[in-house]
């Protein structure tokens, strides 16, 4: 269980180096007139998140569960693939990227990278890794709680990113 807790503690460092780009990316959007939409959402996908690392670790250490080597590996490589997709997102958007909602006028839509065969595809990455760490030493009770609040989430989350980027579609338009 030791390299699992490790596991975890990694993707919990690189969630924290996340926080530092998006950070240093809402500055960036702000000073170029970008405006915050859905911030009410944003601490309870804050809970969320923190919960699912929490929740993989108490589950595997609280109801000893056993690492299956077909599926632990299996969701060893997801993760791993998930990470790579979340970063390829966070290459794409560049200084865009941000774990809020905002958009900055003037802007055209990003349509490389993951963008061009996904609308959300970050979304699908965060999605992806919270199925697959917690079934990587078997946390299935956690995967599942995740799984379900996080498509409740992410139903207002792109609704509410989708309908930001269709008010600053409007706006331009109008000007």
């Amino acid at each position: 269980m030791i390299w699992y807790t490790a596991l975890v503690l990694g993707v919990a460092a690189e969630r924290l180096a996340e926080l530092v780009v998006a950070r240093r990316n809402t500055r960036w959007s702000l000073a170029r007139g970008g405006t915050e939409a859905g911030s009410g959402h944003y601490p309870a996908m804050v809970v969320l998140h923190t919960a699912l690392l929490a929740g993989c670790l108490a589950e595997v250490h609280l109801a000893d569960r056993p690492f299956l080597p077909l599926l632990g590996w299996t969701m060893v490589a997801t993760v791993v693939a998930a990470q790579a997709l979340r970063w390829w997102c966070i290459t794409a958007l560049g200084p865009r990227w941000n774990t809020r909602v905002i958009v900055v006028p003037g802007l055209p839509l990003v349509t490389g990278g993951p963008y061009r065969w996904l609308r959300h595809p970050n979304y699908a990455a965060v999605a992806a890794e919270g199925i697959a760490l917690p079934l990587v030493h078997g946390a299935w009770v956690t995967a599942l709680l995740f799984t379900a609040l996080n498509a409740l989430l992410m139903a207002t989350r792109v609704r509410c990113e989708d309908e930001a980027l269709a008010r600053l579609a409007v706006a331009e338009a109008r000007a």
